[in-house]
C-alpha cells in the first residue's frame, strides 16, 4: 500500500513539474478523452471567452486538474488505510471517493460555463432584434445563405459559434429547416423559434414571394426591436427606483440614528 501511495505522490510530482509530457499524453489517449467532453462544452467556451481561445488547451487543463486531484485524494486516502491488506473494502472505497472528487473538479468547468450561459439569455433576448435587423439589410442584396454569412464578422461575440454552426450545414447542402432550429434552440430565447422559420421562408420560393416575406420579417424584426427597448427601459427605471429606494432608507436611518444621539446626549 505504502508504494501505491508513494507511486501517486511521485506522478503528481512529475505531471507538477511537466516531467511527463501532457501533449504526448493527451495525443497516445485522444480517443479516449475526447469521450468525455460534453457535446455542447466547445459552444459555451466560444459564448464565454469569444472564437479566440484554445478550447482544446481548456480542456486539456480539465483533465490534467482532475487527474492530479484523484492522485492527491487518493494517495491521501490511502495512507491512512491498513498496509497488510492490498485488496479489502476501505481500499475500494477509498477508490470511489478519489474517483467521485475528480469528477466533480472535472465536471466544475463546465457547470461554470453552463450557469455563465443561463444568466446572459436575457442579454441574447435583447441583442437578438438587433442582430436581425442588421441581417435583414443584408439579405435585401443577397440570398440568405450568403447574408448570414457575411453578418458573422459584425455578429455579437455569442451568435459567432451558433451562426458558423448553422452556416456550415448550410453550404455543406442542408436545405431543410434544421440549422435554422438548431440556432433557435441554442439560443431559446423569446420568439427565436419563430424568426428563424421566417428566415428560412427568406431563402425559398420565388422572388415576388421573398419581397413579400421579407416585408413580414421586417415588421417582426421592428416588433421585437420595440420589445427589447421597452424592456431595457424597465431595466432602467427598475434600478433608478432600487437606488432611490437606497437612498431614501439610508436617509431615514441616518436622520434616526442623529436622532437617537442627539436625544442621549440630552440625557
Amino acid at each position: 500500500m505504502e508504494i501505491l501511495v508513494v507511486g501517486a505522490i511521485i506522478m503528481f510530482i512529475l505531471i507538477y513539474n511537466n516531467t511527463i509530457n501532457k501533449e504526448k499524453f493527451f495525443a497516445d489517449n485522444q480517443k479516449y478523452l475526447e469521450s468525455l467532453k460534453e457535446e455542447d462544452y466547445q459552444f459555451l467556451v466560444y459564448a464565454r471567452y469569444g472564437e479566440d481561445v484554445d478550447v482544446d488547451q481548456l480542456y486539456s487543463k480539465r483533465i490534467t486538474t482532475a487527474f492530479i486531484t484523484f492522485l492527491i485524494v487518493f494517495a491521501l486516502t490511502l495512507s491512512g488505510g491498513n498496509s497488510t491488506e492490498l485488496i479489502n473494502s476501505q481500499f475500494f472505497l477509498n477508490l470511489v471517493l478519489s474517483l467521485v472528487v475528480a469528477t466533480v473538479v472535472f465536471k466544475m468547468p463546465y457547470m461554470e460555463l453552463k450557469r455563465y450561459y443561463k444568466l446572459h439569455l436575457h442579454e441574447i433576448d435583447v441583442m437578438l432584434p438587433y442582430y436581425l435587423k442588421s441581417l435583414e439589410i443584408l439579405i435585401q442584396h443577397y440570398t440568405v445563405p450568403v447574408a448570414i454569412g457575411k453578418s458573422i464578422g459584425d455578429a455579437p461575440d455569442i451568435f459567432k459559434p451558433g451562426l458558423r454552426k448553422m452556416i456550415d450545414r448550410i453550404n455543406s447542402g442542408d436545405a431543410s429547416v434544421d440549422p435554422y432550429m438548431e440556432f433557435a434552440n441554442t439560443y431559446p430565447v423569446r420568439d427565436s423559434m419563430r424568426m428563424m422559420r421566417l428566415l428560412y421562408r427568406l431563402g425559398i420560393g420565388s422572388q415576388e414571394k421573398k419581397q413579400e416575406r421579407l416585408m413580414m420579417f421586417s415588421k417582426t424584426v421592428s416588433s421585437l426591436q420595440n420589445k427589447a427597448r421597452e424592456t431595457k427601459y424597465k431595466e432602467r427605471l427598475g434600478h433608478m427606483e432600487n437606488q432611490t429606494m437606497v437612498m431614501l432608507v439610508v436617509t431615514g436611518v441616518g436622520v434616526m440614528l442623529v436622532i437617537l444621539i442627539s436625544m442621549m446626549m440630552m440625557f
